[in-house]
């Protein structure tokens, strides 16, 4: 029976996946994304009007950048954009930027939490400013980066005349064409969002960083030109990795489900309520968001020292200690910091107050705890375990690169971090899950007739 019941599984997910290919609108869904997908990475290979393309070909082929540091991970969501200097140069990193930052508004400003508390329509009005701040960032950060490109410090001054001709007028031309391909980014991942499937800018970022994936990934193996590499280390590295996606696939879908139970109450000649539900709380409720943050910190005193002589001594500290993610002090700063926005942006995601405030105003409570203050002092008492477990969780994921590079001595960077694989575990079951519930639109049994399935007009 058991076999027979593997069997019919596997037969059914093999039929929804077909009917997905066989619906009209899961098709024209599939093929839009597809659309949208490929429009992004050819714009992720369009340079920029006034670089020299064969000079940034050559830069790119020198230059070795870690890939947990703030330019690794701008190029890392660019898919690679950010070091050709192309039009999408950028990337989504501007928009992710606006959204954490006005998440943390949220606790400064009492406007940006009365519009999260007014429901869609508040919702909408902070996305709205989401995009301002998008714009007004890219137009920052485009500026810093063709500024740092036309020094060499983009590229640790191993080249040089990236961009010939550094009047003012051309660099402004060229901030507005990279801040004019972040907005088409954010346009598009949009379009995703409404008439594709998943979160358009989740997929956007899964592909960025599947693009160079396989790459590097063939290249611990390869190596230059199928001299230097060692298929070993590229087995133990396929090995670990294949591992740690399904531990962290495993501990993403888990969750702390809080009994709640609802009171009876008449309103007009009805009896509402009654009924049991749960909360579910994940145990890394800030998903990647710790690893961003402190590996963006760490990497700001790499990217000062660049503009420092090379022979003072703090820059021959911050390049050997700061710079280098193997080092000691690298790896318990890295540590603290996780920790610290682990239970931070936790803090600011979830309010116990407001969740006690909202059972108790529907008739809602734990049971064996009284509603109010007690049920708040219980979230937090939950939420703090939780978070401890999550923190120790993230360490393990966001360490063992560099676990592997001081292990297997890979003088590369590593295909994967620890901010990459949560975000191809987490945009990846995200997307699946939204898949299947549509699919499952169209795929339905009868509710009249058994084993007959209803089909669209």
């Amino acid at each position: 029976m058991g076999a027979q019941g593997a069997h019919t599984r596997k037969g059914t997910q093999v039929r929804t996946l077909i009917q997905a290919f066989r619906t009209k609108e899961l098709r024209n869904k599939i093929l839009f994304v597809l659309g949208m997908i490929i429009i992004y990475r050819i714009g992720s290979f369009i340079p920029t009007p006034g670089v020299k393309y064969s000079v940034v070909q050559e830069c790119v082929g020198k230059m070795q950048t870690a890939s947990e540091n703030f330019i690794g991970l701008v190029n890392l969501f660019s898919g690679g954009a950010m070091l050709q200097l192309s039009i999408f140069a950028l990337g989504v990193m501007p928009y992710i930027t606006a959204s954490i930052v006005v998440q943390l508004l949220r606790v400064v400003i009492p406007r940006f939490e009365a519009l999260h508390k007014e429901g869609q329509s508040g919702e909408a009005k902070l996305t709205q400013y989401t995009r301002y701040l998008t714009i007004g960032l890219a137009v920052l950060q485009s500026t810093t980066i063709l500024v740092t490109a036309r020094s060499g410090a983009l590229f640790n001054y191993q080249c040089s005349q990236v961009i010939p001709d550094g009047s003012v007028w051309n660099l402004i031309v060229m901030v507005l064409i990279m801040t004019g391909g972040t907005g088409l980014i954010m346009w598009m991942a949009e379009l995703i969002t409404d008439k594709g499937i998943g979160q358009g800018m989740s997929i956007l970022i899964f592909m960025s960083i599947c693009s160079g994936f396989l790459p590097q990934l063939w290249e611990i193996g390869w190596g230059t030109n199928g001299t230097d590499g060692e298929w070993w280390k590229f087995g133990v590295v396929a090995g670990v990795l294949l591992v740690i996606l399904i531990f962290v696939d495993f501990v993403e879908l888990c969750q702390r489900r809080i009994p709640v139970q609802y009171t009876r109450r008449m309103i007009g000649r009805k009896m509402y309520g009654g009924s049991s539900t749960y909360l579910p709380l994940k145990i890394n409720m800030s998903g990647v968001i710790p690893p961003i943050f402190a590996s963006s910190i760490l990497a700001i005193p790499t990217l000062i020292a660049q503009f420092g002589n090379s022979d003072q001594s703090w820059v021959k500290w911050i390049n050997s200690n700061l710079a280098n993610t193997t080092s000691v002090w690298y790896i318990v700063l890295y540590a603290l910091m996780i920790v610290f926005f682990c239970f931070f942006y936790t803090e600011i995601t979830f309010n116990p107050d407001e969740t006690a405030d909202n059972m108790k105003q529907y008739g809602g409570f734990i049971p064996g705890i009284r509603a109010g203050s007690a049920t708040s002092r219980y979230l937090s008492y939950v939420m703090n375990r939780l978070n401890t477990v999550g923190a120790v969780y993230l360490l393990f994921v966001a360490l063992i690169p560099t676990v592997l590079i001081m292990a297997l001595e890979l003088n590369t960077k590593l295909p994967f971090g620890g901010t990459t694989i949560l975000i191809i575990a987490g945009v990846g079951l995200d997307t699946l899950r939204q898949a299947k519930a549509q699919t499952e639109q169209f795929q339905y049994t009868g509710f009249l007739l058994e084993n007959v399935d209803h089909k669209e007009a």
